[in-house]
């Protein structure tokens, strides 16, 4: 005779999930709060045009180790696609010397295992998945976050 305690306990369980008040990620003024309930403090909305428009400058410092570099000029019609990687034109090791660009890093060229591959791996390609445009934006939510000192 099987026993019936796992399935009785599980709808126990969920009954009891079921019944208990839903939890609010609201604060009490109706505004964003964690999930032990504390507000979370929001920046005045940036009405400029700062979001929409890449910096097209020297590229900025980054904030944090190992941090992808930045990108520094719009990337609006580079397409990449699984076919073509308009990146590429650029930033390849044939052409980054004639473009003056950042040349690709050798990481990119390197399998999950680290065994070093002819062409850039398919899991570096899709260069906007780690790279982003550079933008002069506020903060969207306000923070205390301090880049580290260099030694």
């Amino acid at each position: 005779m099987k026993s019936r305690l796992p399935t009785t306990f599980s709808a126990a369980v969920l009954a009891g999930l079921l019944s208990s008040p839903c939890i609010s990620f609201a604060a009490d003024d109706g505004g964003l709060a964690t999930l032990r309930g504390a507000p979370i403090q929001e920046s005045a909305p940036d009405t400029s045009d700062a979001l929409k428009k890449a910096i097209e400058s020297d590229p900025m410092e980054r904030d944090f180790t190992l941090q992808p570099p930045l990108v520094s000029h719009a990337i609006d019609n580079y397409p990449v696609t699984k076919e073509f990687n308009k990146c590429l034109d650029c930033h390849s090791w044939e052409n980054y010397r004639k473009e003056k660009a950042t040349k690709i890093s050798l990481t990119h060229f390197q399998d999950a295992d680290g065994k070093e591959l002819a062409n850039v791996s398919a899991r570096r390609y899709f260069c906007v998945q780690c790279h982003v445009p550079q933008v002069d934006a506020k903060p969207l939510i306000a923070n205390t976050y301090q880049r580290p000192s260099v030694r």
